[in-house]
């Protein structure tokens, strides 16, 4: 016989959920113990609830199928809820398991006593539920990865009580198979199909499922015999890049520029990806980024047969027989002398091995990231899809643990390193190959662009200070050693260049920090008066621009 958490256990594995990333508590310690009963599941500790959660996300992308969270009660879930917020953005799959209470104890108000399913909607909106009872755990868990599997992918939390955790009696249940999609429907094709034949200026923007090889060659074989231009969103989820693959444009996160990539556009076609709107208000400006004369059409919805659908679209223009353009293999020179941001990128570009996992939360420092990497050999990126920083380090730890035989390359900024820098010592703990660059400028640059951006006037010395991470710079060579990461500190682009080389020659995780100029100096300087300029003729790709304007 079954106790609750040993029937679970084998209800999430035989369902296609074998890795839980956790961070336990007293409340879970049954589940914990189930974990010896089941050979199929993989456990990760992690230090932070923080790091958990995110290593779920990067697990899915991945993956593609969810793993499992364990956290700690009310309070855990809460340390959890940033990554889970980007999961949810990217519209990943993850199951939290969350523990609580035992149901008798809970009328004493203990100090660890929370209301977790109010905490839990705001990531898990669409599923949300406590277990009553160990005879009804399995299928409540059966339905939670049904509903983290169904289309769009989501974020579900089941709360475990520790009373229905322990009893006996638990029967695991038959995974739930989850809704077969559907394409776009004819009149949806043929509006979509009219609109394109105008010969107006029209333009795919691209999101979630869609940035996969089979999506992106059918978009580009209707580029090529339409004229139709494809841009993907800003941040996506998953997007498979590269030598070989179509270029596509992602949409710029300035929104000055976001505006010129879309200038002209009349008809613009969403595929899996919403209409564009600013990353946040500015005065005097619009947050709606599409044209006024611009018409919106919806494809393909997130919970509709994305490549399905775009085939259709296809065979209604005579575009299936389109050769697709592809992204040439090209790759950047060797950098050379006293590092800078636009270095870093060149040097990634120069030596980014094939079938690399890019996880990219650089922020200011990556601007040239796109640029300097869109001819290497074919690679996928993650991207910090719901804002919140401190995905990436955790994001590197999960797709690491999905492919352990690919090389991950993590790009992060020094602030957002500060806020999950726990995955080091995971990575050390699991043996992964990842490569950390940590971006030290020693401040929160984004920060500092957008105080201007957002017209706040008189910045003074406190205003400055919330935003400097000088006195003391942080040192994350040190950092990593002492969580077991090989790590470095480097500012020449030789340096840099012989510490890639042996990070991706030698296994297990390493970290190099590359100690840069702050960002703002640069985009102040050269990029953003350059871009303010240029707005009226500056030509697509944007990238391409940028490109040549740093060019040494």
């Amino acid at each position: 016989m079954m106790n609750g958490a040993q029937a679970l256990m084998k209800t999430l594995v035989d369902a296609g959920v074998e890795v839980c990333f956790s961070n336990p508590g007293t409340s879970e310690m049954h589940f914990v113990a189930a974990l010896d009963s089941e050979p199929k599941m993989r456990a990760v500790l992690a230090l932070f609830e923080g790091v958990a959660t995110g290593a779920a996300d990067g697990y899915a992308r991945m993956a593609d199928k969810p793993a499992a969270t364990l956290l700690h009660l009310g309070p855990g879930l809460g340390n959890g809820l940033a990554n889970l917020h980007n999961a949810r953005k990217g519209k990943v799959p993850v199951v939290n398991i969350v523990g609580d209470h035992a149901t008798n104890h809970v009328k004493y108000d203990a100090q660890l006593q929370s209301d977790i399913e109010t905490v839990a909607r705001n990531v898990s909106p669409g599923f949300v539920r406590t277990a009553t009872s160990t005879a009804t755990l399995c299928k409540d868990a059966a339905e939670a990865i049904a509903a983290a599997r169904s289309l769009p992918n989501q974020v579900a939390t089941l709360i475990l009580p520790a009373d229905v955790s322990w009893g006996e009696g638990g029967t695991p249940s038959a995974p739930l198979a989850p809704p077969k999609p559907a394409p776009a429907d004819d009149a949806t094709i043929e509006a979509i199909a009219a609109a394109i034949r105008t010969g107006k200026k029209a333009a795919l923007l691209m999101g979630g499922r869609s940035l996969r090889e089979p999506s992106m060659l059918a978009a580009a074989r209707l580029a090529q015999h339409c004229g139709v231009v494809l841009l993907a969103e800003t941040f996506p989820t998953r997007m498979e890049r590269g030598a070989g693959l179509p270029p596509i444009e992602r949409l710029a996160y300035l929104a000055e520029l976001a505006t010129v990539q879309l200038t002209d556009v009349e008809h613009l076609i969403l595929v899996d990806a919403k209409a564009p709107v600013s990353f946040f208000a500015y005065p005097g400006k619009q947050s709606y980024l599409v044209p006024d004369t611009c018409t919106v059409h919806t494809l393909a919805a997130p919970h509709q047969d994305i490549l399905a659908s775009l085939e259709k679209l296809n065979n209604a223009l005579g575009a299936s027989r389109a050769k697709p353009r592809l992204q040439t293999g090209q790759s950047p020179g060797r950098p050379k002398g006293k590092l800078t941001a636009e270095k870093v990128c060149k040097a990634v570009g120069h030596v980014m091995p094939e079938n690399t996992i890019l996880v990219d939360e650089s922020i200011t420092s990556g601007l040239m990231l796109s640029a300097m990497t869109a001819g290497a050999p074919r690679h996928d990126l993650i991207t910090l899809t719901g804002g919140a920083i401190g995905q990436g380090l955790p994001n590197a730890v999960g797709a690491a643990v999905a492919c352990p035989h690919r090389p991950v390359l993590a790009l992060i900024g020094d602030g957002s390193a500060m806020y999950t820098n726990q995955a080091l010592w995971t990575m050390a703990r699991e043996r992964l190959n990842v490569t950390t660059i940590i971006f030290n400028n020693a401040s929160y640059s984004v920060l500092n662009i957008e105080l201007e951006r957002v017209g706040a006037e008189k910045i003074g010395a406190k205003a400055k200070s919330q935003l400097d991470l000088r006195g003391p710079v942080l040192n994350f060579a040190q950092l990593a050693q002492g969580m077991g990461v090989h790590g470095v500190r480097v500012d020449t682009a030789e340096d840099l260049l012989k510490a890639l080389d042996y990070a991706l020659a030698t296994s297990g995780p390493h970290l190099i920090e590359v100690m840069v100029p702050e960002s703002l100096s640069g985009m102040k300087r050269r990029i953003l008066p350059w871009m303010l300029r240029s707005l009226p003729s500056l030509p697509l790709p944007v990238t391409r621009a940028l490109k040549k304007k740093l060019a040494p």
